[in-house]
């Protein structure tokens, strides 16, 4: 399934939220109690943008990438979105979407499935982000719909590597966007 219209979907939102992330919100909690909001968005930036290019171009996303504090530089919001148009771009080519990608340990999957996973990863991180720094995450009836679908395929795996908190209980009537926090242990009303 290409879902390449979701992440240009999900990555304007992510463009927009980062750049209305005050600096006085930087040192705050977050809904990930192993982050910060520095950590968390250092996280955000470094697997949704060149995590996301590296993958679509099956190149070794290298240490110093990861351990570097992008929030730390001038203008790291501009320098997130115009990475982050580029991750999208490299997903742009439909060959990307065919064959395998490894994604560490030497072990491989469908480039789809990669793909549904960089789009949790942007758009929960997202919503982490959103709610860490006092704004709303925006997403289309579309986008909430398969990131629920990708977390109820993925939870139990994510749970196994702790990347996934337990349920949280959501209203009868709740959308699928938050059906999908929800399944994914987020909890729609946290604040910091």
């Amino acid at each position: 399934m290409n879902i390449h219209h979701l992440f240009v979907e999900a990555s304007a939102e992510a463009d927009r939220l980062a750049h209305g992330v005050a600096p006085e919100r930087i040192a705050g909690p977050t809904p990930c109690p192993e982050f910060d909001t520095r950590a968390l968005l250092n996280h955000w930036i470094v697997y949704t943008s060149h995590g996301m290019e590296h993958r679509a171009l099956r190149t070794t996303l290298p240490e110093e990438t990861t351990a570097r504090d992008f929030v730390a530089e001038p203008d790291w919001a501009d320098a997130y979105g115009a990475q982050l148009r580029r991750a999208v771009a490299a997903w742009a080519e439909p060959a990307v979407w065919e064959g395998e990608i490894d994604f560490g340990g030497g072990q491989t999957m469908p480039a789809t499935e990669i793909a549904a996973m960089l789009l949790l990863e942007l758009v929960l991180h997202g919503w982490d982000v959103a709610r860490a720094t006092g704004q709303d995450y925006r997403a289309s009836a579309e986008l909430g719909e398969a990131v629920e679908g990708i977390v109820a395929r993925y939870a139990e795996m994510y749970r196994e590597y702790a990347g996934f908190a337990v349920p949280v209980v959501v209203p009868e009537d709740a959308s699928a966007f938050e059906r999908a926090l929800g399944a994914s242990g987020r909890d729609a009303l946290w604040k910091p």
